[in-house]
C-alpha cells in the first residue's frame, strides 16, 4: 500500500507538470479563455492532490489501517472523476458534452471524503 501510493503520487505529479505545460504551451491557442481556465483547475487539482496521496502514504507508514487505503483510494478517485471531467469538458466543449459538470462535484466529495477519513485515522490512532 506505502510503495502503491507512492509511485501513485510521482506518476499523478509528472502528469501534473506534464498537463500544465500542455494547457500553457498547446493549449493557449486553441481554447479559449475559459476553457483554458477549466484545464488549469483541473490540473491544479490534480497536482494538489498527488501530494495529499504522497501524505497519506507516509502516514500509512506510521499509522497503518484500512482507512488510510481508503483515503488513498478516494484521492486517487477524486482526481480521476473531478480533474479527468475537467479536462474532457475542457477540450471536448461543455455545449456537448456539458453533462460532464455533473461529473466533477463527484470528484470533489472524494477528495473531501478522503481529506476527513486521513484527519480522523491519525486522530484515533493510539501510538
Amino acid at each position: 500500500m506505502h510503495k502503491r501510493l507512492l509511485v501513485t503520487a510521482a506518476v499523478t505529479g509528472f502528469f501534473s507538470v506534464a498537463l500544465g505545460a500542455f494547457a500553457a504551451h498547446a493549449l493557449k491557442q486553441r481554447l479559449d479563455e475559459y476553457s483554458l481556465s477549466v484545464f488549469e483547475t483541473g490540473v491544479r487539482y490534480q497536482f494538489y492532490h498527488c501530494f495529499a496521496i504522497a501524505l497519506t502514504a507516509i502516514v500509512y507508514k506510521s499509522f497503518p489501517g484500512k482507512p488510510l487505503v481508503l483515503a488513498g483510494n478516494l484521492f486517487i478517485a477524486g482526481i480521476i472523476l473531478f480533474s479527468c471531467s475537467l479536462y474532457l469538458l475542457a477540450l471536448l466543449g461543455k455545449e456537448q458534452f456539458g453533462w460532464l459538470g455533473a461529473v466533477t462535484p463527484l470528484g470533489g466529495f472524494c477528495f473531501l471524503a478522503a481529506w476527513a477519513l486521513l484527519a480522523w485515522h491519525i486522530i484515533r490512532h493510539k501510538q
